[in-house]
């Protein structure tokens, strides 16, 4: 990933109507409790939304049942219903995701995407925006994922990358530990998910682009997944 595929995804997103993020003044002032509403999505995560929005279109009918986890302020299911996706949920243990957007038209849940509150086999799709680096539990998050998910259903998540190990040890990041996923601690995770019957959808790349992201005094990039659970 690269400074110019973050502005051509943003491009993309606005193209396709499906750009949630607020005009600075407002982010801005939203941001220092000075403006009501939730600042809702990150520039930075431009490519990421655009990957999943444009993977679940491609794969899933509008009324195909969707939950993102660690949704407050994520920008993946604003911009799913003005695709026209029309059953979103989202989970997050932060109690102020009752004020996302579009409440009236999307189930915003406070509580554990570990442990969350739907029967089984409630998906189609489950998506995760740079959420599963933080408080990472392979066993738990892929246990759970594959419970939630219908036959067939799909786990697309966004998450820090490098492919050489950067040290995240000591940093918290929302009161839980940090990782910046290496290549090794991928493949494991994908050799995780195929024991849990989620194999990847489509060739594995595990190549990096630039190191676009700087925050916490680490850089690193984005990487980008698609598990899909057996039939």
């Amino acid at each position: 990933m690269s400074e110019t595929e973050i502005a051509r995804s943003r491009s993309e997103l606005r193209r396709m109507k499906a750009s949630c993020l607020a005009p600075w003044p407002v982010g801005m002032l939203r941001r220092h409790g000075l403006l009501g509403g939730v600042d809702l999505g990150d520039r930075r995560k431009s490519w990421d939304v655009l990957q999943t929005a444009s993977f679940l279109l491609e794969r899933l009918p509008g009324n195909a049942p969707v939950l993102d986890i660690g949704a407050y302020a994520s920008e993946i299911l604003p911009a799913l219903r003005r695709l026209g996706f029309a059953s979103l949920a989202g989970i997050d243990l932060n109690p102020a995701i009752r004020r996302m957007p579009h409440g009236d038209a999307i189930r915003y849940v406070t509580g554990d995407f570990l442990r969350a509150p739907f029967p089984d086999a409630s998906f189609d799709a489950i998506t995760a925006v740079s959420v599963i680096e933080h408080g990472f539990d392979a066993a738990r998050l892929l246990a759970e994922m594959r419970r939630l998910l219908r036959p067939g259903g799909y786990f697309v998540a966004s998450f820090d990358y490098w492919p050489q190990k950067v040290d995240t040890t000591g940093i918290e990041v929302f009161g839980l530990d940090w990782t910046i996923f290496s290549r090794e601690e991928i493949l494991d995770l994908l050799s995780r998910a195929r024991a849990q019957g989620m194999e990847p959808v489509g060739p594995v790349a595990l190549e990096s682009g630039d190191r676009v992201i700087r925050w916490g005094g680490r850089e690193y990039t984005f990487g980008w997944m698609a598990l899909r659970k057996s039939a």
